[in-house]
């Protein structure tokens, strides 16, 4: 049996063989080092949040949940809830809101136009 073996196996071709299943079989891992600045950014799930929480802390938006019957501490409890696909929708619908100063060309061409109109009438 033991002369079979060396007739089947080599002595120079068994180390090959062996360290070749061994790559084939073993997953990759790759690791880096991360700064420290890069761990002590916020992520962008941390700055959605609180820019929703900024938004809640809003004099009128404050109003407006206390009006539906909303508290203080309860919205600061659910936002702290949210998941992170929540708080990216709802970040976004923020972001999209009109501001109040924001008017486009034609506004201000609008807005002109009609005072042109009551100065004319007056």
């Amino acid at each position: 049996m033991k002369t079979m073996f060396k007739k089947i196996v080599r002595p120079g071709v068994l180390a090959p063989i062996v360290a070749l299943s061994l790559l084939v079989n073993t997953p990759l891992v790759r690791a880096e080092l991360v700064g420290t600045e890069a761990m002590a950014a916020p992520s962008q799930v941390e700055l959605e949040r609180e820019k929703i929480r900024s938004f809640v802390e809003r004099a009128n938006v404050k109003e407006r949940l206390e009006a539906m019957g909303v508290s203080g501490l309860v919205t600061a409890d659910r936002v702290a809830a949210l998941s992170e696909q929540e708080v990216h929708a709802m970040a976004e619908r923020i972001e999209g809101m009109p501001a109040g100063a924001a008017l486009s060309q034609t506004d201000i061409i609008l807005i002109l136009l009609v005072a042109i109109l009551v100065v004319v009438a007056i």
